[in-house]
């Protein structure tokens, strides 16, 4: 019988404390349907301590989705299992994550403690999470660097407390591909009652190998791969789902190994991701790059136009990039553009189809033709986050290279319409300076790009805008326009409107 590996996704927790790659509520509901729609088996949805904030984003999830067990992290701390399971009582199928760091380096300069107390912090509160769930995970925080007889004795004394789930995390990704298998391996071997738990790696990719970690683990016996979208998280970010979960599927001549995952919504995902974040991948990321499936060398060109075998050892279709089928234009109906979404992945309640399909018709009076990446743009651009409180009206810009740059801003809020005027050295920020005016904040660009969404002349453009407001956390703003000035403004704006709904 074929083995099953379970995909523990953990990119709106782990993934989401990578710098900048913060989302509010409505956003974290978004992702977690997107999460059910992949089939992802346990979705990681938070760390409830944290704040009131985490706390009712995973209990929203657990009300949300119905298909994935739903996970909270928690300290070896009592208030913090009890803040996890407050959050999670209400899921279809509960999980709480509890860990406790074994490395000598941990227990001394971190925790200050023995080992003989870490084990039984270990013990007491394993079985303190136990009253109230029986899906228990245990992390043994920095694993790899630990000593493995203690860690062995670590998980024996989980087992014993009741953990159903065993995670040997690589915290800080120092392990080689070998090194990591051989200490599953050992661990297997020398672990009283470790037959009768579901092992898990959680892999850090500091040195470029968390998914090659991660597969030699389960080739040594790991039952669950803990992993994100687009490979986000802390530093150098965690396994990438998607690169595990193809590697998994392609091979499986040599791992033998399924997974539960619909492939096929692994392109949407990571679209989603990249949209509410504002972190791109790279072009050559594996899988969901742009050129993943591009093939510009002569050579290459011509064996995929005899056999796309030649050079491609999956398809497009297969993670969900969709077939330009259908050409969309300034006299497509709304069928056309509503069976165009649904291809691309998207099922949008009738309010935001409405406006998505508002925006197509304003879009395709500037463009000939409207591709499926200005299609996502429009999708992207239209908030998950509730009602706005700030719209942009109207705006002049007066810019040259021998003037001082002035912007002139009118923006709605409600029935009000408020115009600012304000100079600066630059186009984009004399806009910036005169919506501060006009909304009263201390708001502070934090970072700021602007790329193109296709090709042509007549290209979207996708600015990213990454503000705080009076020193709070930074808020990612999004804006799509084939005006690269409106785009900007528009980013600025709708990271203003999110600070407010947060």
């Amino acid at each position: 019988m074929e083995r099953t590996i379970k995909i523990f996704d953990t990119t709106l927790r782990d993934g989401e404390q990578s710098p900048g790659c913060s989302m509010n509520l409505n956003e974290k509901i978004e992702v977690a349907k997107v999460l059910e729609a992949l089939k992802v088996d346990i979705i990681e949805a938070g760390f409830a301590i944290a704040s009131p904030g985490d706390a009712a984003a995973i209990a929203a999830i657990a009300d949300t989705v119905h298909d994935s067990t739903i996970c909270s992290l928690a300290r070896c701390v009592e208030k913090d299992i009890d803040a996890a399971w407050n959050a999670i009582k209400m899921a279809n199928s509960a999980r709480i994550h509890v860990f406790l760091a074994t490395s000598p380096l941990h227990m001394e300069y971190k925790l200050k403690m023995k080992p003989e107390e870490v084990l039984e912090s270990i013990a007491y509160n394993v079985a303190y999470a136990k009253k109230y769930c029986g899906d228990i995970e245990f992390s043994a925080e920095d694993s790899t660097r630990s000593d493995l007889d203690f860690l062995c004795r670590a998980f024996e004394v989980a087992i014993k407390a009741g953990a159903t789930t065993l995670n040997i995390p690589d915290t800080v990704g120092y392990m080689v591909p070998e090194e990591y298998a051989a200490r599953v391996k050992y661990l297997r071997e020398h672990t009283a009652g470790i037959e009768n738990v579901t092992l898990s790696c959680h892999m850090h990719n500091d040195l470029g190998m968390a998914v090659a970690n991660s597969l030699a683990g389960v080739a040594a016996g790991i039952d669950q791969i803990e992993c994100t979208l687009n490979g986000i998280g802390e530093r150098a970010g965690n396994a990438s789902m998607e690169e595990c979960v193809m590697a998994l599927k392609t091979r499986k001549d040599q791992f033998g190994i399924g997974c539960n995952i619909d492939t096929t919504q692994i392109y949407r995902a990571s679209r989603m991701i990249q949209t509410i974040t504002g972190v791109p991948v790279a072009p050559t990321k594996p899988i969901v790059g742009a050129n993943a499936f591009a093939h510009e060398s002569g050579i290459h060109q011509h064996g995929v136009m005899a056999n796309k075998e030649t050079y491609e050892i999956m398809t497009p279709e297969s993670v969900g990039i969709p077939k330009n089928a259908i050409v969309l234009g300034k006299h497509s109906g709304r069928h056309a553009f509503e069976d165009r979404l649904r291809e691309l992945g998207y099922t949008l309640d009738k309010a935001k189809l409405d406006t998505v399909f508002d925006k197509f018709k304003a879009l395709a009076d500037k463009k000939k033709v409207i591709k499926d990446r200005d299609l996502e743009a429009l999708v992207g651009a239209v908030p998950v986050s509730g009602e706005e409180r700030y719209s942009l009206d109207r705006f002049v810009i007066n810019s040259g290279n021998s003037i001082t740059s002035t912007a002139v801003i009118s923006m709605k809020k409600g029935d009000e319409v408020f115009e600012r005027v304000a100079a600066s050295d630059g186009p984009i920020n004399a806009a910036y300076r005169a919506i501060n005016k006009i909304v009263g904040k201390d708001v502070v660009l934090e970072d700021y790009s602007l790329k193109s969404m296709t090709d042509g002349e007549d290209a979207q453009a996708e600015a990213i805008a990454k503000i705080s407001v009076d020193g709070g956390d930074t808020v990612t703003g999004r804006g799509v326009s084939t005006d690269v000035i409106e785009a900007s403004i528009k980013a600025y704006i709708n990271g203003i409107n999110k600070y407010f709904i947060d």
